[in-house]
């Protein structure tokens, strides 16, 4: 018979990958989770680049994934899991609240959403409702969010508006994206219309705020 000090530890059963462009943060979100009893961290990654490889090689169940990272960002690194790892699932941890990554982070098949300042406790009960396919919205995100719709934008007009935020000209974002000035005028122009605003710096910074670009 095994005494009860020679009873072996508890096998952690929920296998994470964490994806961080910050290190000290992904170090802590690691240390935190690997307190937990049902919890291993198996694998980090500082940018979504690897991200396929590495669940599958570590054969992850849950990836946490920032969603601003250089290279590759997290609503894209959700994407590849979900075509080529589906038995992966995402939560999607961010600093950022907004609307328009709520419903961006869905749409690219994330199981659950939280901001970083969540409690630890907060962190790890979502982990284990995602292992359990449960979907996890942070409480301080209301109803509405999820209730956005896509996000109106296409992708040249979120590259011309990202580059808009700065002031810049428009001569100037035409030859950064290789377009014609008038090329670059109309896609401003949907743009603003889509947004509702004024000019091409409110609807950069409206876009901005809402979390299309």
């Amino acid at each position: 018979m095994v005494s009860p000090e020679q009873t072996p530890p508890p096998k952690k059963t929920i296998r994470v990958l964490l994806a961080d462009d910050q290190a000290l943060v992904r170090g802590a979100l690691a240390a935190l989770l690997n307190l937990e009893a049902d919890i291993e961290v198996v694998a980090q990654a500082s940018d979504g680049s690897n991200i396929v490889d590495l669940a599958r090689e570590h054969r992850v169940q849950v990836a946490l994934l920032d969603i601003q990272m250089p290279r590759v960002d997290g609503l894209v690194a959700a994407a590849m899991l979900r075509e080529n790892v589906p038995d992966c699932k995402v939560l999607m941890v961010t600093t950022f609240d907004r609307p328009g990554y709520l419903r961006a982070a869905y749409d690219a098949g994330a199981s659950a959403f939280l901001v970083k300042d969540t409690p630890s406790s907060e962190l790890a009960a979502a982990v284990r409702r995602v292992h359990s396919e449960t979907h996890t919205v942070d409480p301080s995100f209301s109803t509405q969010s999820l209730q956005h719709g896509p996000n109106p934008l296409t992708e040249r007009e979120r590259e011309i508006l990202s580059l808009a935020q700065s002031g810049a000209p428009v001569a100037q974002i035409a030859v950064a994206v290789f377009l014609s000035v008038g090329t670059v005028r109309n896609h401003l122009s949907s743009a603003i219309g889509k947004t509702g605003a004024a000019n091409r710096i409110e609807a950069a910074r409206m876009a901005h705020d809402q979390g299309w670009i």
